[in-house]
């Protein structure tokens, strides 16, 4: 029986590349014509979206310095999404860009007003990778103390998103006229104010820019608390998720599922990504090679407990690599990562949990790229879809890695009728919910 085909998208941020490797392009790709590149290779594949990462700060969790950070160029330095999203979308012509855009970081009309734009210039194929930052730092750019409580956040979240979409629904889709005779470009009548007033936010509109192609843009979302859930469950049009292993995936898309059932959404209109990292290989044996030595290095742990440091504001630099952490910590940052990254009551060493959880990911994938093809195949089969998001293993892209997964891993999916060969729809959304 065919198995069915599974949505693709990528995972990056706008930083360097592997810059100290064989394969690097040098280090400073901040014109972004590396990402350019990179985009139209992911078109090429036939990817639904790249998705663009983001923090708003340069950490000093890890050991109470930004050293690591910047020694490994690790979270940091990272340029604005939103300028590189605009130069992809105008580079390419059916591959969604996704960009990570703070409701810490921009006042709602100006967050609408930005979304609109470059989904007219991306021809609707933006989409906003919805976030409220995680780490007090971010909080200190924009002249907090410290961050308001997560759940109150995300209280923040649904109200700030309520309004964002009223901006949007500001403009009917016919407001646009272009009525030669009466001399009108726009209805004023079809153009509103919307009088917003909430607990947290207040805005009276109407947007000064046209419709959005897609009415509003595609919204993606990481929800790992349970609370993180339930917001996706109720927003999101694809949801990027980190599980642990086969079974903790199949959890997490029926728990996302249901809770988008109680909240009257269709499930599946809404597209759950797990993120991976393949490593791949000419030989199943030269795959796991290059596994073992790049987890097993000291700069892998390095930077692997810089990120985890960053995103959870927890300092892993006070804890012996060689012992059990102290107890089940909490944060007020990632929760679900951090959930998953230690692993409560295993009773493992911090170096193991590097070595099976330093790379974020859902699942361990090592082989030729058809012994990952149909690994991938099989998961999602136990899973019951809907699809996966790929990002470079160690923390760093090359052009190499590209080659791999483009060239490699993507057609063998192709090849077992578990990828796309060719885009039918036009707006990112639409691509989305094609299967």
């Amino acid at each position: 029986m065919a198995r069915s085909r599974m949505h693709l998208a990528w995972f990056t941020n706008f930083t360097v590349d592997e810059w100290n490797m064989p394969f690097a392009s040098g280090g400073a790709p901040w014109t972004g014509e590396f990402y350019v590149d990179m985009a139209k290779s992911m078109e090429r594949a036939c990817f639904d979206y790249i998705m663009l990462e983001d923090t708003l700060m340069l950490s000093e969790a890890y050991g109470g310095s930004t050293a690591a950070y910047l020694k490994t160029a690790t979270m940091a330095p990272k340029h604005d999404p939103a300028p590189l999203a605009t130069l992809i979308g105008a580079a390419t012509t059916r591959l969604g860009v996704v960009a990570t855009l703070s409701t810490l970081g921009y006042p709602p009309f100006l967050l609408a007003r930005l979304c609109a734009t470059i989904d007219h210039i991306a021809r609707g194929r933006f989409g906003w990778n919805i976030v409220t930052s995680g780490e007090n730092a971010a909080a200190q750019n924009f002249g907090l103390d410290e961050l308001p409580p997560r759940e109150v956040r995300y209280d923040m979240a649904d109200e700030y998103l309520d309004l964002v979409c009223r901006l949007f629904d500001s403009w009917d889709e016919d407001a646009v006229v272009l009525d030669r005779e009466r001399n009108t470009y726009a209805d004023a009548a079809k153009v509103r104010p919307i009088h917003f007033e909430g607990k947290f936010f207040k805005c009276r509109g109407p947007l000064n820019t046209v419709r959005s192609p897609q009415g509003r843009p595609t919204f993606v979302q990481a929800g790992g608390s349970p609370r993180g859930r339930e917001f996706a469950a109720r927003h999101a049009d694809s949801i990027i998720a980190v599980a642990n292993g086969i079974e903790g995936m199949k959890w997490y898309r029926d728990d996302v599922r249901h809770r988008a059932a109680k909240a009257g959404r269709n499930p599946d209109d809404i597209k759950v990504l797990f993120l991976i990292a393949p490593i791949l290989g000419e030989t199943e044996a030269a795959a796991h090679d290059k596994a073992e030595r790049e987890l097993g290095s000291d700069a892998h742990v390095e930077r692997a407990l810089a990120l985890f440091s960053s995103i959870t504001d927890i300092d892993f630099a006070q804890y012996d690599l060689d012992k059990p952490l102290p107890g089940k910590l909490t944060t007020n940052g990632e929760q679900g990562s951090l959930d998953k990254f230690q692993q409560f009551g295993s009773g493992k060493t911090l170096r193991q949990l590097v070595r099976e959880g330093g790379n974020s990911t859902s699942i361990e994938l090592v082989g030729t790229p058809d012994q990952v093809a149909e690994r991938m195949g099989d998961i999602m089969e136990t899973v019951g879809g809907d699809g996966f998001l790929i990002k470079a293993p160690f923390h760093k892209v090359s052009r190499q890695y590209i080659v791999e997964v483009c060239d490699g891993l993507v057609p063998a999916l192709q090849r077992r009728g578990l990828a796309r060969t060719e885009y039918t729809k036009a707006t990112l959304r639409e691509t989305l919910k094609e299967f």
